[in-house]
């Protein structure tokens, strides 16, 4: 999409960031991913032999490249924790595959790159206990399958009810809004729910999916939150990570705006945000 190439570029331009803040991922391993997905069906992936209906459910032609993408974007996930720890939040500008399952893709999403680094994080004992705060505007159903029975890892979600994916998997949390939820509502719920779920699970790491597609200029999103509505979404949970000293890892997740423009000033919002409370 072109959104991932104008982000950087905008970034640069408006000087919220330099380019010694970016970095180029390798592709992943792949045994970094069996943690998370089946060999079987990843094998058909790279292979590209899915069955048919799978295939159709990611929504783009597939191909090697498509994959490739993927593979970087997971890799990209997994190193941000290892910044997130070293300086309090790291970034990927792409990513928050959240409807990738174990065994199956989902609309626009073939590897779970948060679901995989929350893995490698508890395989390779950098951490004990990781929330995924998901603020996509849609169910991150894979990611709620993978962990179901997962003690370790809790999922939390906001979405629209009334929208993608029509059958919801059970997160650790789930709150499912009215279509044309505005600011004022989602913001007294974040407010509300976020504080008592991570006193209660007690987090060392937290990934944060902070999709766009809230906005009410959404094609598919179907809530009613502003701009400054999602930079005041982003502040919340970013400036709460903050001053509890739990590192994030934030992926971008999906926007899908009418104007271009509106995706990537609500993207470059959170990026400037994570600038101005961390550094």
């Amino acid at each position: 999409m072109e959104k991932y190439e104008l982000i950087p570029e905008q970034l640069l331009r408006k000087n919220i960031c330099n380019q010694d803040n970016f970095f180029s991922p390798s592709p992943i391993e792949k045994q970094l991913l069996l943690s998370t997905h089946d060999e079987g069906y990843y094998n058909n992936l790279v292979n590209l032999s899915l069955p048919k209906l799978d295939a159709r459910q990611i929504g783009f032609p597939l191909s090697d490249t498509l994959i490739m993408r993927e593979h970087i974007i997971a890799q990209g996930t997994i190193q941000n924790t290892h910044y997130a720890q070293q300086h309090g939040i790291s970034m990927n500008i792409a990513g928050g595959t959240h409807h990738a399952f174990r065994d199956r893709p989902g609309a626009f999403c073939m590897l779970n790159d948060q679901a995989i680094a929350a893995n490698y994080l508890i395989d390779n004992n950098l951490a004990k206990r990781v929330m995924i705060v998901d603020l996509d505007v849609h169910q991150g159903d894979g990611t709620a399958s993978i962990f179901e029975h997962q003690d370790s890892v809790f999922t939390l979600s906001f979405h629209v009810q009334k929208n993608y994916p029509f059958k919801k998997e059970n997160s650790d949390f789930d709150l499912p809004l009215e279509d044309h939820t505005g600011d004022q509502t989602y913001l007294k719920a974040l407010k509300n729910h976020l504080p008592r779920l991570v006193d209660a699970f007690e987090p060392d790491f937290i990934f944060y999916l902070a999709g766009v597609d809230v906005l009410k200029t959404d094609k598919l999103g179907r809530l009613g939150l502003s701009t400054e509505g999602c930079k005041a979404r982003d502040r919340f949970v970013l400036t709460f990570c903050k001053r509890h000293n739990i590192p994030v890892q934030v992926s971008m997740g999906g926007g899908y705006s009418v104007h271009l423009k509106d995706i990537i000033d609500a993207h470059s919002n959170t990026f400037e945000l994570a600038q101005d409370l961390f550094f």
